[in-house]
């Protein structure tokens, strides 16, 4: 349970770190590329609590970002829609990964605000989950 609440500490500060980028209007061409590779770790880090948290939790191991998110979808941390927009931001950070395009990075930055949403509420999530483990384990 240590090693979850480190992932979920982490993921909560790097997505304190993303949310000040996205909240930007009208940002310039360093601001949306800063904005990118913030939510590149955002997006690790979730991913990984994610998988933490399906292992220790609910006792389900699973090894990649979609399986993590279709799992999520099975557990009830991801709605149907959330799981939806989930499988799309893996799409878009392995976009990010592979390639670099003006384009892209464009269209990307403008559903960073969507996925900045469906992190905070998906880590808000486990971090209740945690709390029920905890409490129902001292029972």
């Amino acid at each position: 349970m240590d090693r979850l609440q480190e992932r979920l500490a982490s993921a909560e500060k790097a997505l304190a770190s993303f949310q000040k980028l996205t909240k930007l209007e009208d940002p310039n061409d360093v601001e949306r590329d800063a904005s990118i590779h913030r939510f590149k770790f955002t997006f690790e880090a979730s991913w990984k609590t994610a998988k933490q948290y399906l292992y220790e939790i609910e006792g389900i191991d699973v090894g990649s970002p979609k399986g993590v998110m279709r799992s999520c979808r099975e557990v009830q941390l991801l709605e149907e829609d959330e799981a939806i927009l989930a499988l799309e931001m893996v799409n878009d950070r392995n976009l990010t990964v592979h390639t670099y395009n003006e384009e892209v990075a464009v269209r990307m930055y403008s559903r960073l605000s969507d996925y900045d949403s469906l992190i905070e509420q998906w880590l808000q999530k486990m971090k209740e989950g945690v709390g029920r483990y905890d409490t129902s384990s001292f029972s």
